[in-house]
């Protein structure tokens, strides 16, 4: 099984050369990589990738500049292969990446959705646990080794708090191109994504074994849209079409959870600050709105 490793490219040289050589790095070489360059303005880091000397690295880049969702919804067209990752072009792939979730799908072949252990780097790749990845190994799933949840219990959790990180996830290609990156959900399109898996039956696969770092930095889309509220009203929104399956889906946890949204609300609350000293009135009215809506 040949894992697809779409890599969509909008960011540091430095972190893209990275990324790209972890994936090189792989012990397991059943892997294809394809980087989708967003319409960088520098072309220097895709005529590096495209002048790698390997058959399974591929350089595509985009006609115009798609966008975030844009960006992730050509990756999910350029898929070959029945399973893939949208790895981040920031982020590290350890080396044992492509052999652990080869493994893990090969003994849960349902598992729709496999997350696997992750570490967190900072902007210099320094492994740091600031207080966002603190509190989803709070809500995540206790347990050792690998171990299935799916329905309403599952959903919960992710209402509760989304602990998932996604450009380490192993995705079936055949539920991305059927339930894809939906418009106007450029930030919480991860979330919307395992929801309407979950929404529909699928499960998710969670194991502790760490083989990736996903990269938390101030330059990152979520990081740049929390000060201003932009991601609160996407997850607003989210949350209340959640809350709405969840009723008609008799899952009342779940419907509660996404009411409620919590952790939402508290981060939003943290954002605060950054918009106070920012001298933003409206990202300050728009994180208040979303710490006491309902």
């Amino acid at each position: 099984m040949t894992i697809d490793i779409m890599m969509p490219f909008y960011g540091r040289f430095d972190h893209l050369r990275e990324a790209v050589g972890s994936v090189l790095a792989q012990t397991d070489p059943d892997w294809r990589l394809v980087v989708i360059d967003d319409v960088y303005p520098d072309p220097a880091p895709g005529a590096w990738v495209a002048a790698i000397d390997d058959p399974r690295v591929h350089y595509r880049r985009n006609a115009v500049n798609l966008g975030v969702g844009g960006n992730f919804r050509e990756c999910v067209r350029l898929i070959e292969h029945e399973r893939a990752v949208l790895m981040g072009c920031d982020d590290r792939m350890h080396t044992g990446y492509v052999a652990t979730v080869r493994e893990l799908v090969a003994a849960h072949p349902g598992a729709a959705i496999v997350q696997p252990g992750v570490d967190v780097i900072d902007a210099e790749g320094a492994v740091h646990e600031p207080l966002a990845d603190r509190v989803k190994g709070f809500i995540r799933f206790g347990g050792t080794g690998p171990r299935e949840f799916s329905g309403e219990k599952l959903a919960t959790s992710l209402l509760t708090g989304n602990w998932a990180y996604f450009p380490s996830v192993l995705w079936r290609a055949e539920d991305l191109r059927r339930y894809g990156f939906r418009e106007g959900f450029e930030v919480v399109q991860d979330l919307a994504l395992m929801l309407d898996i979950v929404f529909d039956g699928g499960g998710m696969l969670l194991d502790d074994t760490v083989c990736f770092s996903y990269r938390r930095h101030a330059a990152s889309v979520s990081a740049v849209t929390g000060p201003d509220g932009a991601k609160f009203a996407e997850e607003r929104a989210l949350f209340a079409e959640a809350a709405a399956r969840a009723k008609a889906a008799g899952w009342p946890r779940a419907a509660r959870a996404a009411r409620a949204h919590l952790t939402s609300r508290l981060n939003a609350l943290s954002e605060l600050p950054a918009a106070l000293r920012a001298h933003d009135p409206a990202g300050r009215k728009a994180l208040l709105r979303h710490v006491v809506s309902r």
